[in-house]
């Protein structure tokens, strides 16, 4: 990136004197403000990541999208995007598209059998959307690029009187594939549904596998629909991780940690997994060591033509009982050489900042980008739109993008939209010890 430019006027985040050769102009600031290492689409909306798949040295990455719209519609489209490393992805065309029966194609997942690969996912119909079918599509050829609909797998059993069925997530166990399918009854009970197929063909439903009621709240609340329910092992523990969605609001992402047997999963600790408005629908995958992950919608981070963006990974583990989520290695392997002085030439940044009382700044050509502070196992993050308080707990790993601030610890992930004023950061505490590196 070139350098920033000298005296940037505060109001407008553009100079203050006539341009000169090395300063930024308007159109320079909208590209900065696109991040760089978090997928977003060229144009149009985009929200759920899903059905991320590694294979043949690459990860292929699917993602909910409306092409032409900067906001939510119910024509929604499995955009598709692929690359070396979840940094690196480069947009595909559109994979599979309203039609033929969907008016639109919803989150699900990925299976890849043996030589056969399959898509399932959320087939809808407007108006009445809220109660989705489970369809399933293949690919042509081995590319991926296209993909043939094939038959309506699953529907809302009967008897439950649900408002809501959708977010298929597949996953085998022993001898028979499960499917685990988001669902909320009308009276506010949030679900998990459960089938079981031998064939990945023909499948029959099982039961609850998870409910909960609204009311409940201690130690969490966890809403009224369970959106991309995905329960899965991890440290030898069962684990289920949720978007919290109630009343058409979207919330953050919950989780349990229980024990899981044929079916039914019997929570032990239930948690808040993001704090802050911009993190939901988590999608669950595993990586390129074989271990389990997951990537995140971020919300409200959006520029000229486009909206929406995804997390950097997360792997996961199980630490005393609670679930965690740390930066991926991938994260890491796009570092440069650390900056003893904390300034950096881009406006992409990865923070190691040990503290348990003190403050962090972030500034871009001398306006304040985010102020992070600690005390009292509370970290108040302040930026130019709001100031949100989210629980830490050790170490924070603070990830800078162009408008993308991310912070995580052992007690959960947060993000948000920042404003960088110019082309470059600056990052400098006032305690705890503090390592800045670059990211490119």
């Amino acid at each position: 990136m070139p350098a920033g430019g000298q005296g940037i006027d505060l109001a407008s985040g553009l100079p203050a004197t006539p341009r000169r050769p090395g300063e930024i102009t308007r159109s320079d600031l909208e590209t900065y403000l696109r991040p760089v290492l978090h997928f977003t689409p060229a144009s149009g909306w985009m929200n759920d990541p899903h059905g991320i798949t590694f294979r043949d040295g690459r990860y292929e990455a699917f993602f909910q999208y409306v092409p032409d719209s900067t906001e939510w519609a119910p024509n929604c489209h499995w955009g598709h995007a692929s690359g070396p490393d979840l940094l690196s992805l480069r947009e595909l065309p559109v994979a599979i598209a309203p039609g033929e029966g969907d008016d639109g194609v919803w989150t699900g997942c990925l299976v890849v059998d043996g030589d056969g690969t399959r898509a399932f996912y959320t087939a809808t119909s407007v108006p009445e959307f809220g109660i989705g079918r489970v369809r399933v599509a293949r690919p042509v050829d081995e590319s991926w690029l296209s993909w043939v609909k094939g038959d309506v797998v699953v529907e809302a059993p009967d008897g439950l009187d649900l408002i809501a069925f959708r977010d298929p997530f597949v996953r085998r166990e022993g001898e028979v594939w499960r499917m685990f399918v988001g669902a909320a009854g009308r009276d506010g009970t949030a679900m998990a549904l459960s089938y079981t197929s031998r064939d990945l063909d023909r499948w029959q439903y099982d039961g609850v596998a998870l409910s909960r009621d609204s009311c409940e709240r201690d130690p969490v609340w966890m809403g009224a629909l369970w959106e991309c329910p995905q329960i899965f092992e991890v440290d030898g523990h069962a684990v289920m991780v949720s978007s919290v969605w109630d009343a058409d609001v979207l919330h953050y992402a919950g989780c349990a940690v229980g024990a899981y047997r044929d079916g039914v999963f019997v929570p032990s600790d239930w948690a808040q997994l993001t704090w802050g408005s911009s993190l939901y629908a988590p999608s669950l995958f595993t990586d390129a060591d074989g271990e389990p992950a997951l990537t995140f919608w971020l919300r409200g981070i959006e520029g000229d033509g486009w909206a929406g963006a995804h997390s950097f990974p997360y792997r996961v583990a199980v630490r005393a009982g609670r679930l965690v989520a740390q930066p991926h290695p991938d994260v890491a392997a796009h570092r440069t050489e650390s900056v003893a002085d904390g300034v950096l030439p881009g406006l992409a940044a990865d923070i190691e900042w040990e503290c348990t009382q003190g403050t962090l700044l972030i500034t871009s050509e001398g306006a304040l980008a985010a102020e992070l502070s600690v005390a009292d196992g509370e970290l108040t993050v302040g930026t130019s739109a709001d100031t949100q308080r989210v629980p830490v707990q050790g170490g924070l790993r603070i990830i800078v993008d162009g408008p993308v601030l991310e912070v995580s610890s052992a007690a959960g992930v947060f993000a948000t939209a920042i404003s960088p004023r110019g082309a470059g950061l600056r990052v400098a505490a006032d305690a705890g010890t503090v390592v800045v590196y670059g990211l490119e």
